[in-house]
């Protein structure tokens, strides 16, 4: 299959259940407080990209797999860009408290997620 092809197809799945976690998440009222959907979906794509890797480390290159999934369904899950527009309107509105939490626990629960999810498969 085209490399295109498999990003752009696993680049929209993961997109897809960004914004699913998104909608779930808005009907609770205390999410208004912190951005805790792209944190959430963060969290979680670095535990699937965890567990890919070591996947990938263990049997070997898997282009398909890689194209798919890591590059495409993990790209679309996370976001870089939601996360630091998020943070900077938590400064813009004073929550200085808020925008610190979201970055340190964003990068340490990221790290945590990697390292969790390899453990899964190793």
């Amino acid at each position: 299959m085209n490399a295109y092809l498999l990003v752009f197809i696993g680049g929209g799945l993961g997109s897809l259940c960004r914004f699913g976690i998104a909608r779930l998440l808005h009907h609770f009222s205390w999410v208004s407080l912190f951005p805790w959907a792209t944190f959430l979906a963060n969290a979680l794509s670095c535990v699937l990209l965890g567990s890919l890797v070591a996947l990938l480390q263990k049997n070997g290159p898997g282009a398909t797999t890689k194209l798919l999934l890591i590059t495409g369904f993990c790209g679309g899950f996370s976001t870089f860009s939601t996360f630091s527009n998020e943070t900077f309107q938590l400064f813009q509105q004073g929550a200085v408290g808020y925008a610190l939490l979201n970055v340190g626990g964003s990068l340490l629960v990221g790290l945590l997620g990697i390292f969790l999810g390899m453990k899964l498969v190793l």
